[in-house]
């Protein structure tokens, strides 16, 4: 997959708009930032990360996007099962999760924007919005960038750009990400190929939880690598472009499977229903990977768009730590297993069955009439 150019009216028409709201499930932005003079959280004192947060944790409640935030003085302050009910979320990382006193979190009432103290660097901020909205995400965040700029004094060189604990986050500190449903390429056996082309491009494909997670739900997460010798906008429009373009690919390999392979999806979508719908024990990544071709199924209408939502919800409803919440006491795999089958059932009973595509022309019957 060559990088070739995507214009602005590309990006407004009205169907490549309605392909990317179906395949495109987040846009994040997130930022590095550290004190100067400080040592990073990795090689700092217990006393020394305290302090730090003292000093941040101030200006961040402050911000008038953090009106009504949660905030937290020490991530021990997070039991186990809300720690990873966050992470779920997508709302701190792995590693911030693991945390305990000398880290905190600020996180705005809509959970749209996320503040993490003494992470791997002093400062993880992210902004994460539904569908592909990667300007609107660095415009939330470069605007929270910029305000604590002026309450803080971070950790600036003029030559290379904002000093982080690791290496490749030096520069602009910045990482954009994209979250893709690819259940057309990953069917059609295309996605490796994809995969391959973005990484020659220079960006990073991960799974639904970033570095070194899989890709389960067909679901997969493309950001820059590169924060060094690119302005913001340079790697916003870079990964723009790309994403672009896996879209139009994703939406033909769609077609494809519809003219050329249309029994592979009636059977693929059909197991869905057909599993989901009648299963009474059901592992996380099962349900996670039949949700997601039932996703596809409503993208094909082979349900009602109504049931979009629906899906949307239980893809995060049925995670461990949410499963666990909904039934206040700790969970055994097996428990949960249960729980989650009865949960998608319930939800899903309703449901009528898909309809099948017939032709090329993606004429469609109601299965079973």
């Amino acid at each position: 997959m060559k990088q070739t150019k995507t214009s602005k009216s590309q990006l407004d028409d009205p169907a490549f708009k309605q392909s990317a709201q179906r395949i495109v499930m987040s846009s994040r932005i997130r930022l590095a930032r550290n004190l100067r003079g400080v040592a990073f959280p990795g090689w700092a004192k217990k006393a020394d990360r305290i302090k730090v947060l003292e000093t941040i944790q101030p200006s961040v409640k402050a911000l008038p996007e953090m009106k009504g935030a949660k905030v937290s003085s020490s991530m021990d302050q997070y039991t186990a099962l809300e720690k990873q009910i966050l992470v779920e979320k997508h709302l701190v990382s792995r590693e911030h999760a693991a945390k305990n006193m000398g880290s905190g979190l600020v996180i705005n009432k809509d959970e749209t924007l996320s503040i993490m103290i003494n992470e791997e660097d002093h400062l993880r901020m992210q902004s994460i919005h539904t569908g592909f909205n990667l300007l609107k995400t660095w415009n939330t965040i470069d605007k929270v960038d910029d305000e604590l700029n002026e309450a803080l004094d971070f950790a600036f060189s003029t030559k290379i750009g904002f000093l982080t604990a690791c290496p490749t986050n030096v520069g602009t500190g910045m990482r954009a990400s994209v979250m893709l449903h690819l259940p057309g390429l990953v069917l059609s056996e295309q996605i490796n190929q994809i995969i391959q082309a973005v990484n020659k491009l220079g960006l990073a494909v991960r799974g639904l939880y970033g570095e070194g997670t899989e890709a389960s739900g067909n679901l997969f997460q493309i950001s820059n690598q590169t924060t060094l010798g690119e302005s913001e906008q340079e790697i916003i429009d870079r990964l723009t472009k790309v994403v672009a373009q896996i879209i139009e690919h994703e939406d033909n390999a769609r077609g494809t499977l519809i003219e050329s392979k249309v029994a592979t999806v009636n059977d693929q979508v059909g197991r869905a229903y057909g599993v989901l719908t009648n299963a009474y024990t059901m592992t996380s990544k099962e349900a996670t990977n039949l949700l997601s071709i039932m996703k596809m199924g409503v993208d094909m209408e082979m349900f009602a768009e109504s049931l979009r939502p629906l899906i949307d919800d239980l893809f995060i409803a049925t995670q461990p730590a949410h499963l666990q919440k909904s039934e206040s006491r700790k969970l055994s795999a097996e428990e949960r297993d249960v729980l989650r089958a009865g949960i998608i059932r319930g939800k899903l009973l309703s449901t009528p069955s898909p309809k099948v595509h017939i032709t090329s022309k993606q004429e469609t019957i109601q299965e079973g009439e």
